[in-house]
């Protein structure tokens, strides 16, 4: 069942932010047992919040439907969007990140209403079409609508491709911070041959880019590394090896800690920037903040579970990019990250093990019973 709903979600092409179907396939499977759903569609973005039971603490699996592209389809070893089996790998864009980790909620949510149709408190599910996107109008506006209408997650499971090697051996409890600054200096374009007549502002940009690239911002902690940043893209020149450019754009981005934070961030960058002769204009993108769930309820509910299930001693980790988790976490609720092995993620002939989505769905299946199974029937 849980591969089926997998190769079903493959075979919809639901490259962000466009969801193509995938959530009224997932509405299908779990309306008839007795989940109650809600579309909270944004400008080009959808949206899907499915819940079952009244009253009490919410347990909320949160996913996306959205895929990166499929890259050159001529390097796969099959079709990107006809999902394959291939010596126990299901091959497929999406398939461990996330279609497969979807699945596997899915199918746990099913077993675990009809094995405790009386649970305590709620079982949620919130899918969204845009998380590979710009992410402004998916689970950062749903979560928005659910706390308008008094609604808390009280534990959160992202089903982001976490593993390493094996299935739970890495879980994340928190995610770096992430700033994005576009930095614009402007010269004055001339020919090489007269660089007295010109100024260069390429020249200009690198010792003050040199001191912020090699700023320490801090050292981490015993759950983050130090922060880092990072120049992503430097961009300039007329094509022409005789001019001088009148402009340079740099964009940077800075994975940080919470030994530091964005204010901070933003005011030693443009003290930096401002003891330099440069004549600039910097524009700071949306943001994400660090979180961490550092322990409580969820996090010792998803180690045991794995730990059960597995054998294996699942190692609490902060590494990686940003997830969907930043927007729930601010909400006061735990938050853990569990998936596949992310070893082929965002690449070509990305796959995932069909046995590792059996794993994955009881693992799931063992928290929810950890947390709200009682009332089996």
């Amino acid at each position: 069942m849980i591969l089926e709903i997998a190769k079903k979600l493959i075979a919809i092409p639901s490259v962000t932010p466009d969801d193509k179907g995938c959530m009224e396939v997932i509405c299908s499977l779990l309306e008839p047992d007795g989940f109650a759903s809600t579309r909270l569609d944004f400008e080009d973005v959808n949206n899907l919040w499915m819940s079952h039971g009244e009253t009490g603490p919410i347990l909320c699996f949160l996913g996306h439907t959205d895929v990166v592209p499929a890259g050159p389809e001529d390097q796969w070893d099959t079709d990107p969007f006809i999902p394959d089996i291939k010596d126990g790998y299901l091959y497929g864009r999406g398939a461990a990140d996330m279609k497969g980790s979807i699945a596997a909620m899915v199918f746990a949510l099913q077993r675990f209403v009809n094995d405790y149709p009386n649970h305590p408190g709620r079982i949620s599910l919130l899918l969204t079409s845009d998380e590979e996107g710009i992410a402004i109008n998916g689970t950062s506006r749903v979560i928005d609508s659910l706390r308008s209408n008094g609604e808390q997650i009280t534990w959160c499971v992202v089903g982001e491709p976490t593993s390493q090697t094996k299935i739970g051996d890495m879980v994340k409890i928190g995610r770096r911070g992430s700033l994005t600054g576009v930095l614009n200096v402007t010269g004055i374009q001339g020919h090489v041959a007269y660089p007295d007549r010109a100024r260069n502002p390429i020249h200009q940009i690198i010792p003050a880019l040199n001191e912020i690239c090699n700023y320490t911002w801090d050292k981490g902690n015993e759950f983050y590394d130090p922060s880092s940043l990072q120049v992503s893209n430097l961009n300039s020149g007329t094509g022409a090896d005789n001019v001088i450019p009148g402009s340079v754009k740099t964009r940077f981005n800075i994975r940080y800690s919470t030994e530091t934070d964005e204010s901070t961030i933003k005011s030693t960058i443009e003290k930096i920037l401002g003891s330099y002769s440069l004549e600039y204009e910097i524009e700071w993108l949306p943001s994400s903040k660090p979180f961490l769930t550092q322990s409580g309820e969820l996090v010792t509910a998803t180690k045991n579970a794995i730990r059960d299930i597995t054998g294996v001693e699942p190692k609490l980790s902060t590494t990686g990019g940003t997830s969907d988790g930043r927007f729930v976490a601010p909400t006061g609720a735990e938050v853990v990250e569990l998936g596949p092995v992310n070893e082929t993620i965002h690449k070509v002939n990305e796959c995932v093990k069909v046995e590792d989505l059996e794993t994955l769905s009881t693992i799931y299946y063992g928290i929810m019973e950890s947390l709200l199974g009682e009332n089996k029937e």
